[in-house]
């Protein structure tokens, strides 16, 4: 029997590098499309020579890609940015590169499309990046049937931009937070790259979302504290009153990379908790035990303790 073939669209980033391992192991061929390809050579050391394809590709020319998906399985997506700059916009990346990769699908002999949005992905948010997420999710599951939406929450691992900013941070003697009481589920990376493989694997779960969140439900100002247990620093954490943070966010918004928060991601901290809802499919549905986050960063944020990896707690 051939190996079914496998597309996916930002396979070079973060979860894309636990999946790629993850569906190589179970003999699928992997054609990753991504910007910069020739940087990421890194993957095709996790399979065989020639399992693994690297396409160069960018927004503006589905030529190359169309061929891939046309000729695929199993097409997931896993593009997504955190906030806008000139060239790249919200509803561009969120909703219109899922609903035309849905449309190709459709045309095609592909069996499942997977979508990796956003738990709080809301017609209503005041938040563009949660709305575009949403407007992504309708439009995948309107233009191919075999669409399957994934809802992460907070997504940790060794290359994050969350436990690593924080870590990075702890310079300073007083670490301002905002959103103090904002609850979300963290998960850790290898969970949802299992998740995703399962709902591949799982039969009968087409036009179903899934939301998927790790063992606990955290607020925003215990995860950093956390975060500064786990590296043996003791620092000051204090709330940030919201409209300060918003005046600051327009500010740092006119830099190409926003160092904190930005005033969408500030519209996120005041709406609803990050954290699984009972209105859709879990981790329990897919066969999976979540694991602690709390635990397994301390196995990558040790670099950050002054004495290092065997420095002893304070």
């Amino acid at each position: 029997m051939k190996n079914q073939i496998c597309t996916i669209l930002g396979g070079g980033g973060f979860i894309g590098r636990y999946l790629v391992r993850n569906l190589t192991k179970k003999n699928y061929r992997c054609i990753i499309s991504t910007r910069k390809a020739f940087q990421k050579g890194y993957l095709k050391t996790q399979a065989t020579p020639g399992a693994i394809e690297l396409v160069d590709w960018n927004s503006s020319n589905f030529s190359e890609l169309k061929e891939a998906i046309k000729n695929s399985d199993i097409v997931i997506n896993l593009i997504g940015i955190l906030y806008e700059t000139r060239k790249q916009k919200f509803y561009n990346i969120h909703a219109n590169i899922p609903e035309a990769v849905a449309k190709i699908c459709s045309e095609s002999d592909v069996k499942k499309f997977i979508h990796v949005s956003a738990i709080g992905a809301n017609e209503n948010s005041k938040s563009l990046y949660q709305k575009s997420k949403y407007q992504g999710e309708v439009k995948s599951l309107n233009n191919f049937k075999n669409t399957i939406i994934l809802r992460p929450s907070v997504v940790c691992g060794t290359e994050d931009n969350f436990t690593n900013l924080f870590s990075k941070l702890s310079i300073l003697p007083v670490i301002p937070v905002v959103g103090m009481n904002y609850k979300f589920q963290p998960i850790l990376v290898n969970d949802v790259a299992d998740a995703i493989v399962q709902a591949i694997e799982m039969k009968g779960n087409e036009g179903k979302i899934y939301e998927i969140g790790g063992p606990k439900i955290i607020s925003f100002g215990d995860m950093v504290k956390l975060i500064l247990k786990t590296i043996n620093k003791k620092r000051f954490v204090v709330p940030m009153p919201m409209p300060i943070a918003k005046i600051q966010s327009t500010i740092t918004d006119l830099l190409p990379f926003p160092p904190i928060l930005t005033k969408d991601q500030c519209e996120i901290l005041s709406e609803a908790d990050n954290v699984v809802s009972d209105n859709n499919l879990t981790l329990k549905d897919l066969d999976i035990e979540p694991t602690d986050v709390e635990e397994e960063m301390k196995k990558w944020l040790w670099r950050y303790k002054d004495g290092g990896q065997f420095a002893k707690a304070k």
